[in-house]
């Protein structure tokens, strides 16, 4: 599941999660390396030369991108210092301002601590910092003691590292492109006597434990839509009749058959409908005819161009 999660997380943000176009990323691996940019000075011996390129791609230059804003203290082109262990003290300070820039947005990660985010030879020039400081320090070492720190093993770091980054991706996400979703009132979407047999998604903060208003406005989104055109996309249907109404409350589950995202390229590209989904079936049962319909609506997605690289 972490696995799939990761990888939909992988290729939203290397298609959308950048200025000028796509920018390939690996997670934690790019993130982790890609930190800052080259910074032609006239010290460039006090400069550490993280990328090889002048235009790689930062994190920042991400954040900036989705949210229009400038972490503090933190410049588009930041540089690191020479010493290695001045670097690691300046990423891990880097680190800690994202990470309260997200959570002051509404970002929700407890569990990620900045030194998660470092690579796995500056995790290890951290935890000797912090075990020299509790030596020297008779009063911090009279509150904590070497047990009290997390000393993460290197394949146990990994994952940690790992499990980190994508969360961080995951709540960049939640506070940053959520909330560019919106709803309104369309009176003519559904006629009367549908609304009223359909069942209403709440929009109110806490009427659900799952899904943010943002998700709740898209899954009424996605009702109206699919009722609104499930009759007239499948009335000519080569492979069953018109496929019955229900109510959809999930991104999963729900969305299985490929029927319902068929209705809401149809209200868009009602072209498409006797190209592609009268071929539909509209009770599948079988992984076949599951199948059958994922690859006709892929097939539609890249008739109109969308390409956002989703698999069968």
């Amino acid at each position: 599941f972490f696995q799939k999660t990761l990888t939909a997380v992988k290729n939203w943000f290397t298609l959308f999660g950048w200025p000028k176009g796509q920018n390939p990323i690996s997670i934690p691996y790019s993130l982790r390396r890609d930190v800052c940019k080259v910074q032609t000075t006239s010290s460039q011996d006090k400069v550490f030369k993280q990328n090889h390129e002048k235009d790689t791609k930062t994190l920042y230059d991400m954040l900036f991108h989705l949210s229009g804003q400038l972490l503090p203290d933190i410049t588009p082109s930041q540089a690191l210092v020479l010493d290695p262990t001045e670097r690691m003290l300046q990423l891990h300070c880097q680190h800690s301002i994202l990470l309260s820039f997200l959570k002051c947005h509404g970002a929700y990660l407890p569990h990620v601590m900045p030194e998660f985010l470092l690579e796995p030879h500056d995790y290890k020039k951290w935890i000797k910092v912090q075990q020299t400081v509790l030596e020297v320090d008779e009063k911090l070492s009279e509150i904590y003691s070497n047990k009290d720190l997390l000393i993460l093993k290197d394949n146990v770091f990994e994952t940690m590292s790992k499990r980190a980054w994508t969360d961080v991706l995951l709540q960049i996400y939640k506070v940053f492109v959520l909330p560019h979703v919106f709803s309104h009132n369309i009176t003519d979407q559904l006629s009367l006597e549908n609304e009223q047999n359909m069942p209403r998604i709440k929009s109110e903060p806490l009427s659900s434990n799952i899904y943010s208003p943002y998700e709740r406005t898209i899954l009424t989104w996605l009702n109206k839509h699919y009722e609104k055109n499930r009759k007239t996309v499948w009335k000519d249907c080569q492979k069953g009749e018109v496929p019955p109404m229900r109510w959809i409350v999930n991104f999963d589950r729900d969305l299985l058959d490929g029927l319902v995202l068929a209705a809401q390229l149809a209200a868009y590209c009602p072209y498409l409908i006797a190209t592609h989904f009268v071929r539909m079936y509209t009770k599948p049962r079988t992984p076949e005819q599951f199948l059958h319909n994922s690859l006709i609506l892929v097939d539609a997605m890249q008739a109109i161009s969308l390409a956002i690289d989703i698999k069968v």
